[in-house]
């Protein structure tokens, strides 16, 4: 192609590390971000099966264990605090449903962005607003900055792309909902936690969860319920706030004081769990990657792995041919769709798995999950977490991995 310039539209953990491959194999790169800069703290991630082998081959893995949240695992509790079921982080080779190796959201980003800060021109505080395809490129304007032409464009921006609104469709078309909504903040409240990632399930379809961050005294906080999709203002976070808090008036353990948090929270975060599902994922020069493309949703928790692979895939594609785009499109697709489709399967019971709404499912989950490392639910699990590392990736001409 006569240009090598690409845009990447998001800063979070896909568009950096497809960044970093892309430079790799001498590609220019621009990446576009919504936010004023890279976004700090965040909830946990996990790095775990494949996502993990590209963190090693970038040479961040030390860094990477140096920024590890340090958790026991995860305990299931009453009410009255009492746990009920646990699962160590040292369960199915580290690799359960808290994982060995789990870091902050920002924390990565961070990392991410120092490698590939010195290579990269950065566009904060500016978002992709228009898109326009001819034989030779992309034309793109922003909301901010001046238009632009690049070679090929990819989405990167998570689960509400506004690339893949542009070249794609509507959300409507392309995200499937769960039915649950969540709600992710910070708080200081010096809750007893010993360590264990901490979470409620009360009936109506209700879970609080607490889990330790990475700074003394720093707790990661999440309120989940099961509805139908609810029309709300996705900037407005008053309505967002007060909308949660109705919804969890009267339930027990912890949750009055993560409520009382939550209201202050400068971190507030209210999201929809939907999975994106789509034929394919490129149209012409456009492309989309990690949540925009195949979002899993929180309950696979494998969003990360898939990110940190496709980025890994759609770079290193495109250095094997040479930057021909449709022969490198079509690659991409062939090597990660069966990774995504498996990794998509959700855990079984799903949403209401997750989230059950009568007393008499709640106690049914917590003796699921005492049963997990025994047969036959240990099978049945350790098929399920196996999907991180259920692809063999491939090696790239890509200069500089390690």
């Amino acid at each position: 192609m006569e240009s090598t310039e690409i845009l990447v539209s998001g800063g979070g953990i896909a568009g950096p590390a497809l960044a970093y491959w892309l430079r790799r194999a001498g590609f220019a790169v621009t990446v576009v971000e919504r936010a004023p800069a890279p976004r700090p703290g965040g909830q946990t991630v996990d790095l775990r099966g494949a996502g993990r082998v590209v963190v090693e081959r970038m040479g961040l893995m030390e860094r990477a264990r140096e920024l590890t949240v340090r958790q026991h695992g995860l305990a299931l509790v009453d009410s009255a605090g009492r746990i009920t079921a646990r699962m160590g982080a040292d369960s199915f080779g580290g690799e359960g449903i808290v994982s060995e190796i789990e870091i902050l959201r920002g924390d990565l980003g961070a990392l991410l962005h120092e490698a590939v800060a010195p290579e990269v021109e950065y566009l904060f505080d500016d978002t992709v607003t228009g898109l326009d395809q001819d034989a030779d490129g992309v034309r793109v304007t922003f909301e901010k900055a001046g238009p632009r032409r690049f070679a090929l464009v990819v989405g990167a921006d998570g689960l509400h792309s506004v690339v893949r609104a542009l070249a794609f469709g509507p959300e409507r078309q392309c995200v499937r909902p769960l039915g649950v909504q969540t709600a992710w903040f910070t708080t200081t409240d010096p809750m007893e936690l010993d360590g264990w990632f901490q979470m409620y399930n009360a009936p109506g379809g209700l879970v609080a969860s607490a889990r330790p961050g990475r700074l003394p005294g720093e707790v990661k906080a999440g309120l989940s319920y099961r509805s139908a999709p609810e029309p709300y203002d996705r900037r407005g976070t008053a309505a967002q706030r007060e909308l949660v808090a109705a919804r969890f008036a009267g339930a027990g353990w912890q949750v009055p004081r993560l409520v009382a948090a939550m209201r202050t929270a400068p971190d507030f975060f209210f999201e929809s769990m939907g999975q994106v599902r789509l034929d394919g994922w490129t149209r012409g020069r456009v492309a989309l990657l990690g949540d925009a493309g195949y979002c899993p949703t929180p309950l696979a928790g494998l969003g990360t792995s898939l990110a940190l692979v496709g980025a890994y895939v759609l770079a290193g594609e495109l250095a094997a041919a040479a930057g021909d785009h449709r022969v490198a499109f079509g690659r991409y697709d062939e090597v990660m769709r069966p990774y995504v489709r498996q990794a998509q399967q959700l855990p079984p019971g799903g949403a209401a798995g997750f989230a059950p709404s009568g007393a008499l499912a709640i106690r049914l989950r917590a003796a699921s999950m005492r049963s997990m490392n025994r047969w036959p639910m240990r099978n049945i699990l350790a098929a399920q977490f196996a999907k991180a590392g259920d692809i063999a990736l491939p090696d790239y001409p890509l200069p500089g991995s390690r």
